[in-house]
């Protein structure tokens, strides 16, 4: 660039996307660094590639701006600052300064009408003018002389971009969004109205002014919104319209000239005092001069300089050169796009594939917009694909490729040959930080592509892929499969240098993706007549609970409302106020509630009748809308990559969470059923986690008692009570067993003494007793609380690492948090590896004696299976036997087996 550059950076936009990019960066003492670490990088990678000499950051100030009178709603909906986000301002306000940048922060007018009012005065002296932001306003800036750039995505925006991405011109940018509106700034566009409709009126009319004048004859529901809206857009545009003509005298000398912005030298001394204080140890080195020795994590990396050589497929000649290019590809990158989240009922629209970074290939099939280039009839695509998808010889590469396995089999398609998935190696490598190909491009590769919402709109005027121009759902696409094949040449290299995380990715993980399509797919019966019966009945207590409620409140009373909850309890009753609310009002969530019902009966009333309602809206009511009216079941969808520890998650519905404490909640089990000739028989591992402590551990004690086969809880309470087995008490065996689970999730005195209701003296007293009779488990606990804080992380027993990145740092409570996950996560964490290794077994087992029986749902340490009638006796015997065999410890594995007609009748 020439010296009359000028470099505007919209900083306002980038602390969030550095927050949101980055891991949960800290210092020593705890204090989050990962914007910060982000806006450094960015800044100084947009200076090498701008190399201007006039420069500035600029931020939004607090409070309200002109727009706020204009229209009093205007970003009413945004949600505040995150708090670790907000304590990083300062400090990225004091960095940029001593890395020579001016920054600008201008009460009553935000960062972007600063820049456009900065654009236009160097624009018209004579300046380039470059605006690094990830903001598609600041577009209607765009001219000849201002040109944008996205220092994350290493998108530049001239005039002729700004069309191809928007199909208006800059100076339509205006009215464009005065169409479309702003979500994320809560600006009311034209309802219904999406970026193809306002960008076909824009063309077609000239102008908003042209489509105003123009909306009496335009028809249909898109015409009827924008005669509704015709009143509200001359507001629309004043509020999507940057100015450019803000007084900036008051923070910037000498304004209008630029002198103020010259970029000044590194304030070195600032600055290697600041990067010690916030733990930059590789940066501070830099400036020392020995670079070599940097030992951080790095910061994010730059931009990939990746020439994109992306095609679209609509040729039948085009089609078989891609399908020849990936049979003779060693390994071939796979992405589909859908028409619904729905793994069971979503259909595709198009596929993408590539077989080298920087090249890809998308091929629509049922793109539906008026116009629409013509594409290849999807069935002819799908069966010349066919062949190469069923071929276990040809290796894939997928990201989430049991979303992807589940929407070929909708098509009649069985792929096998699945050798990778992204989202499963980033999970393995780093179970704590986001797994979104977005995130894991921009993290490992430097790069951003488009979003979902740049190519479909957000909110209201989000439309179906399918009606996504075929360009630019190429463009889209293809770089997912691109991306993915990018970020897995990154990621495999570290996987196999690691042989714990390895063997967990090869042995447990992959092949657990592939049975957990099929278990999914499985689905499980409902009897709905059954969850209706339950429904009327929970009607019906409930209102029971509802009048017993206003007859001890002595008056009417919405129980769904806080306030009014908070109102009767506090203020009429005089109930003792347990905590209160960030707002500062009285507490009324479960746990004041649940403490208050010890002592008043109202507290009691609340309590249940909250849990009866959620049991009925979640389940009983909802189940029978949620089975799939082509199956006749109910699926799903076992998410993988969310729990640090390796447990699966289900959702959509969640089978995992109902309620089984209450006879309302394991009822609902009930409706759980086999088909005529059939039966559920379900096996459960008996007392997984303690067993796990007793192997790790090596506690004589506990060894003892499991290799006996003695009640490990009645066992716990002769030594912790000095009686022997036979004298245990149930409510002694009752204390030994909160003992042995709290421990496991690392509960202090403070904690058992709640779970028991006893004084904390005399928890204290039982874990004293505790210890001293099992010695290797406070051994344990003590040994892995030091490793931890070590490493950084604690190992499964298969070498699964759950990283705790608060456990050198954070405040008190996050950091005492992250030390009882450490003592509790290998063994959770080894009881989800045993569980997934027990789901490969048995289905192996299924599939190699050609057996019917089927696996329905894996609800924590229990698989669910349907069994024909035939194969009962079988599956009571193997499918225990092979869950037992699946590791090795130094105390049995035992899993306990259970055959009903429904799920409750077998657990």
């Amino acid at each position: 660039m020439t010296t009359k550059t000028l470099l505007l950076v919209d900083g306002s936009s980038y602390l969030y996307r550095a927050y949101h990019a980055l891991p949960d960066l800290r210092s020593a003492d705890g204090f989050p660094t990962g914007a910060i670490h982000g806006m450094v990088a960015m800044l100084k990678r947009a200076l090498a590639d701008v190399q201007p000499a006039h420069a500035a950051c600029v931020f939004d100030a607090k409070g309200d701006t002109f727009r706020n009178q204009w229209y009093a709603e205007y970003k009413a909906q945004r949600a505040p600052m995150p708090e670790d986000l907000a304590r990083q301002v300062e400090p990225i306000h004091e960095v940029v300064k001593l890395l020579g940048w001016p920054v600008l922060v201008v009460p009553g007018i935000e960062a972007d009408d600063a820049i456009g009012t900065l654009a236009r005065i160097a624009a018209r002296g004579g300046h380039e003018v470059v605006i690094s932001t990830g903001d598609k306003d600041l577009a209607q800036l765009v001219d000849e002389h201002v040109t944008l750039i996205n220092t994350m995505s290493n998108e530049k925006l001239d005039v002729a971009a700004v069309n191809a991405k928007f199909g208006v011109p800059p100076q339509r940018i205006v009215d464009y969004l005065t169409l479309t509106g702003d979500a994320v700034d809560n600006i009311p566009g034209v309802d219904k109205v999406g970026p193809k409709t306002a960008a076909k009126w824009i063309a077609e009319h000239g102008s908003l002014d042209g489509v105003i004048a123009a909306a009496g004859s335009i028809k249909g529901v898109a015409g009827e919104n924008l005669r509704k809206a015709l009143d509200w857009l001359p507001t629309g545009r004043k509020l999507v319209t940057v100015a450019t003509d803000c007084d900036l005298s008051a923070e910037m000398p000498g304004f209008p000239a630029l002198d103020a912005l010259v970029l000044k030298p590194v304030d070195k001394a600032g600055l290697l005092d600041f990067y010690t204080r916030y733990g930059f140890k590789s940066w501070k080195r830099e400036l020392e001069g020995d670079a070599e020795l940097a030992a951080e994590a790095p910061p994010p990396p730059a931009a990939a300089a990746v020439e994109k050589r992306y095609e679209t497929v609509l040729t039948r000649e085009a089609l078989h050169a891609w399908i020849a290019r990936i049979e003779a590809a060693g390994l071939s990158a796979i992405d589909t796009e859908t028409d619904s989240l729905d793994p069971m009922r979503a259909r595709i629209v198009g596929v993408s594939l590539s077989t080298q970074v920087g090249e890809a290939a998308y091929i629509p099939l049922r793109h539906d917009y008026a116009g629409v280039a013509e594409q290849l009839p999807a069935d002819e695509v799908l069966a010349a694909l066919k062949p190469w998808l069923e071929d276990g010889a040809r290796a894939k590469l997928g990201q989430n490729i049991k979303y992807d396995t589940h929407v070929f089999a909708n098509a009649g398609i069985t792929v096998r040959g699945y050798a990778h998935d992204t989202l499963l190696q980033s999970y393995v490598l780093e179970a704590h930080k986001p797994h979104s190909l977005e995130s894991l491009a921009l993290r490992h590769l430097g790069r951003a592509g488009l979003s979902y919402e740049d190519v479909c709109g957000k909110g209201v005027h989000q439309i179906p892929f399918a009606q996504v121009e075929i360009a630019r759902a190429s463009e889209y696409s293809c770089e997912d499969s691109d991306m993915t094949l990018h970020v897995h040449e990154v990621l495999w290299p570290q996987l196999r240098q690691q042989a714990g995380p390895l063997y967990v990715y090869e042995k447990i993980e992959m092949p657990s993706a592939a049975v957990l399509g099929r278990v999914e797919r499985n689905g499980v019966l409902i009897d709905a007549a059954v969850l209706a019966r339950q429904s009327q009945e929970l009607a019906e207590r409930l209102m029971a609970l509802e009048r017993e409620a206003h007859e001890l409140a002595g008056q009417p009373f919405n129980l769904g409302s806080p306030k009014q909850i908070g109102e009767i309890l506090f203020g009429k009753l005089g109930l003792p106020v347990k905590k209160k609310t960030a707002s500062g009002t009285p507490s009324t969530d479960e746990e004041v509630l649940a403490e208050l019902a010890a002592d008043y009966p109202l507290p009691a009333r609340l309590l249940e009748h909250r849990g009866l309602a959620k049991l009925k809206g979640t389940y009983t009511d909802k189940l029978p809308l949620m089975v799939n009216p082509d199956t006749g079941r109910v699926h799903t969808n076992y998410a993988q990559a969310v729990a640090v520890t390796g447990r699966l998650a289900s959702n959509d519905p969640n089978l995992q969470n109902i309620p089984i404490r209450t006879p309302e909640g394991r009822r609902v089990r009930e409706a759980f059923v086999a088909p005529s000739g059939h039966a559920i028989l379900s096996a459960d591992y008996s007392q997984i986690e303690l067993r796990i402590m007793a192997h790790i551990s090596e506690d004589p004690g506990l060894l003892k008692a499991f290799a006996d086969g003695m009640d490990v809880h009645r066992a716990t309470a002769s030594e912790v009570f000095g009686i022997p087995p036979d004298q245990v008490t149930s409510e002694q065996r009752r204390y030994a067993k909160t003992i042995n689970f709290g421990l496991i999730y690392g509960m202090g005195a403070f904690g058992l003494a709640q779970s028991l209701g006893i004084e904390r003296a005399a928890a204290q007293t039982y874990i004293e007793r505790y210890f001293q009779r099992f010695a290797g488990v406070k051994r344990y606990m003590d040994e892995t609380r030091a490793s931890a804080k070590a490493k950084g992380y604690v190992e499964t027993l298969f070498g699964r690492r759950i990283y705790l990145p608060d456990i050198n740092g954070g405040n008190g409570p996050r950091r005492n948090g992250a030390e009882r996950q450490a003592i509790n996560a290998p063994m959770q964490g080894t009881a989800a590896d045993l569980i997934k290794l027990a789901m490969i077994e048995v289905q192996a087992l299924l599939d190699r004696e050609r057996r019917a029986t089927k696996m329905i749902m894996q609800v924590h340490d229990e698989l669910v299976f349907e069994v024909p009638d035939g194969e009962i006796g079988w599956a009571r015997e193997a499918v225990p036997r092979v869950m037992a065999g699946v590791a090795t410890l130094k105390v049995p594995l035992l899993a306990e087996v259970g055959v009903g007609p429904n799920w409750d009748r077998a657990h």
